[in-house]
């Protein structure tokens, strides 16, 4: 117990990207129990927000619009560089500091069923309207 509370005070942003809004709401809660700041986008901001709970919108994070129709929206280097940055390491902290980037310590998503939807059709229109995220880890 005493090693999940010392995780997540280190834990000051999350990036939320989900499909599958099914159990947002006790995920927000504890979210919101630790103080950490919300950034989201598209379908999941505006559940967040739906739900009453504070949210950042990624393009107000990044102070860059989404383009071609919301599907590129969190490929930005101030996202990239918030969650690939290695914490201690001197010359990535100084070119977070230089380019005013934040970290981003927690990435939250679960993909688009996209199996499931090909199952279902073959015209590629319908499969992309859904939106992809691709989220790297570290």
């Amino acid at each position: 117990m005493g090693n999940k509370k010392n995780i997540m005070k280190k834990i000051k942003s999350a990036l939320i990207s989900i499909s599958d809004k099914s159990n947002l709401r006790p995920l927000l809660n504890v979210l919101r129990d630790n103080n950490i700041q919300l950034i989201s986008s598209g379908g999941t901001y505006k559940e967040i927000k739906n739900l009453k709970f504070e949210c950042l919108e990624v393009s107000n994070f990044t102070n860059s619009e989404e383009i071609l129709n919301g599907r590129v929206k969190t490929l930005h280097p101030k996202i990239h560089a918030g969650i690939l940055n290695k914490r201690k390491n001197k010359v990535h902290l100084n070119e977070m500091k230089k380019n005013n980037y934040e970290n981003i310590d927690l990435v939250i998503v679960n993909f688009y069923p996209f199996e499931e939807t090909l199952k279902k059709t073959k015209d590629h229109n319908k499969l992309f309207q859904k939106k992809l995220f691709v989220t790297f880890f570290f």
